[in-house]
């Protein structure tokens, strides 16, 4: 589960658009359940880095689809998608069914590769008391961070597509969310990075934020007040839980999409200023 798929569309394409920024979208796309709304929003936002999660690969409950895939034919986009979690409910033995990560743009992705936390909950474990059902949402794998490379505009960009854990503590989320910032040190000095998904915890304050000003990182969005990302559901209150950050130095301004329901979590993109 720790190779990555990846694959081209954006050949014979139209160049992509030339402007003096770049501009991200990220989003949990809850599995792709309602895949022509997701389309629809990203074929309009024209981004030239889309960030998903919660992308499923041949679920029942997504039609058995490749979500990534079908998302870049569909918008003539390049993309490399990471396994999370092999479901072991939403599958057969001669067709597992997966979910995880996936980064899509319209120019080259190169060097994608997955970090498997080394710190991750026992809570989604298969128990032989437990029934394989979607109900207890048994699972073999664990929380990743997708990491590639862009070639923007000849210049580099190191995403991270997190997804850090919704069961457990936030205690446990910094770690994993600190295993991503090890990694990222490597590329701060000769690159621009980008690290966004779904934190599922509040990333503005406290540890999180402190590690994320020590490690020489900024909110993209930048929002006074940062709406919700993560639409109300019954019996649980909404959150801002899901966040795009950049290298210091990068002005940036961003936006949350919270008209577009087409997930239990809203659309966020950010506008960098890196020209």
């Amino acid at each position: 589960m720790d190779e990555v798929i990846s694959g081209g569309f954006a050949i014979g394409r139209q160049q992509p658009w030339s402007r003096d920024y770049v501009r991200v979208v990220n989003w949990n796309v809850e599995r792709g359940l309602r895949f022509s709304a997701i389309l629809d929003f990203l074929r309009a936002a024209e981004a030239d880095l889309i960030l998903l999660q919660e992308v499923d690969l041949k679920a029942r409950r997504t039609q058995h689809r490749d979500v990534a895939r079908e998302l870049a034919r569909s918008l003539q986009l390049n993309y490399v998608f990471g396994t999370e979690f092999q479901e072991l409910h939403a599958g057969s033995g001669r067709s597992p069914a997966q979910h995880g990560q996936v980064t899509l743009s319209p120019w080259p992705l190169s060097n994608g590769r997955i970090i498997r936390f080394e710190r991750q909950s026992n809570f989604w474990k298969p128990r032989w008391y437990v029934p394989h059902i979607e109900l207890f949402q048994r699972r073999l794998g664990g929380r990743i961070a997708l990491v590639t490379e862009a070639i923007v505009y000849n210049l580099r960009l190191v995403t991270y597509n997190l997804h850090l854990e919704s069961k457990g503590n936030d205690a446990l989320r910094l770690q994993q969310f600190r295993e991503t910032l090890k990694d990222a040190a490597r590329h701060t000095a000769s690159s621009v990075v980008i690290v966004g998904g779904d934190f599922n915890l509040d990333a503005g304050n406290g540890a999180v934020a402190a590690t994320l000003h020590r490690a020489g990182f900024h909110d993209a969005v930048q929002l006074p007040e940062l709406p919700t990302t993560s639409a109300r559901r019954p019996f649980r209150r909404a959150r801002c839980i899901d966040r795009i950050y950049v290298s210091d130095g990068v002005r940036s301004e961003g936006f949350v999409h919270n008209a577009i329901l087409a997930s239990d979590h809203y659309p966020i993109s950010a506008t960098l200023a890196i020209f």
